[in-house]
């Protein structure tokens, strides 16, 4: 019998960690449809920035999340033998890797909002300083419980702030830090001339649907196997993931008017938008989700353009992931709502209060940490790099030989 259980247990560790991996993975990936997104947006002189900034976001963010982050987060580090770590087939390990892509969207979201005249290193020092300790903070608060602030949502309202998969804790967070980083950079030159817009188009549309197409997939790993375990999974999830993001594609298909560039980004806002409530929602509820999320990014973003002359988010990210994700964080406090289909549990002035808090947070240290990087060493190229380009401004070589 107790070989019988032993082997019960290694079993389902091993299960538990390979299922987990499997999501680490698949959000790993999705950082390739942040790089894609961003080059097909962005213009022909800044493709080569964008591959190379969300790949050493990631590194650092790897490195700053192991030795800082997590520690904050969860209390835990890995200064202990490898034969500790590895008990449990590593489950822990692996835990932390799926988690450090969660970590690292941060700066991914981020690049595609400050696109096209920031600087390089001080972008990157930034990056590391906001998922080392500034990310964290929030990631604990909410998934971790700590300082009391989840019990005290539940002894006030009687339950705690709802974010399954990260709407605020993630997206949310991302997105209002962008925006902070945004208003602090400014616009790029040329944005704007005689007082009128000058709109800057995608430079590659196929680049920017396989970015979306690739984020889509990965999503799936994001909010699936955001319950860590086997014995967590559920069908539920998946099906409100696939009809919200419908949902976000229908909306901007409509109020966009066959844009490309809204197409491909309105399944995103839906996915970012339900990322909150996939576990509790009904799929009806998700794909109402979905359609608002989607409306939501089309309309603001077309506004910014208008009228925020303050505001140049190269890709939307503001109205992509913090709007959609403070949007998402109360729909899951409406939707996952009994009365509504849902399971319950949740409350929805819980969500109102732990959605403020996210932006409150998210754009405080956007604004402590850019500012101060910006007062230190400048955070924007000159007008001749931008001009230039930041390909051969920064990294001494464009996108496309002709030759």
């Amino acid at each position: 019998m107790t070989a019988t259980n032993s082997a019960v247990e290694m079993l389902v560790s091993s299960s538990n960690t390979f299922f987990i991996l499997l999501g680490a993975i698949m959000v790993f990936a999705m950082h390739a449809g942040f790089a894609f997104l961003e080059v097909g947006t962005v213009r022909n002189k800044n493709q080569v920035n964008a591959l190379v900034k969300i790949m050493t976001d990631f590194a650092i963010s790897a490195l700053v999340y192991f030795f800082v982050g997590y520690q904050i987060a969860y209390d835990i580090n890995f200064f202990e033998s490898a034969t500790v770590l590895s008990e449990q087939s590593g489950y822990s390990l692996v835990k932390f890797f799926f988690l450090m892509t969660f970590a690292a969207a941060i700066p991914a979201i981020i690049s595609g909002g400050v696109a096209e005249r920031a600087k390089f290193y001080p972008m990157l020092i930034s990056a590391a300083v906001i998922v080392g300790v500034a990310y964290p903070f929030l990631e604990g608060l909410i998934w971790n419980g700590n300082y009391g602030f989840q019990a005290w949502l539940e002894a006030e309202y009687g339950a705690p702030f709802h974010d399954f998969a990260g709407s605020i804790v993630v997206h949310g967070f991302g997105g209002w830090v962008a925006l902070a980083a945004i208003l602090l950079l400014g616009t790029r030159n040329g944005r704007f001339r005689n007082g009128k817009l000058v709109a800057f188009a995608p430079s590659n549309i196929p680049f920017l649907a396989l970015g979306a197409w690739i984020l889509c997939i990965g999503w799936f790993g994001f909010n699936v196997m955001s319950a860590q375990t086997l014995d967590g999974i559920s069908g539920l999830v998946a099906v409100n993931s696939l009809m919200a993001m419908v949902g976000g594609i229908i909306a901007a298909m409509i109020l966009g008017k066959n844009d490309p560039g809204f197409i491909h980004n309105g399944p995103l806002a839906g996915l970012v938008a339900v990322c909150a409530g996939s576990d509790i929602m009904h799929p009806i509820g998700a794909l109402a989700t979905g359609l608002v999320a989607g409306a939501l990014f089309t309309w603001l973003f077309t506004l910014i353009q208008q009228k925020f002359k303050n505001v140049d988010d190269v890709l939307g990210v503001w109205p992509l992931h913090g709007i959609c994700g403070t949007w998402g964080g109360i729909a899951a406090g409406i939707f996952g709502l009994e009365s509504l289909g849902g399971l319950g549990n949740v409350s929805l002035t819980s969500q109102l209060i732990g959605s403020f808090v996210g932006i409150v947070i998210a754009l405080g240290s956007g604004f402590i940490v850019y500012g101060a990087v910006k007062t230190m060493s400048g955070i924007r190229l000159s007008q001749e790099e931008e001009f230039n380009g930041a390909d051969l401004s920064i990294h001494k070589i464009g996108a496309v030989n002709k030759d």
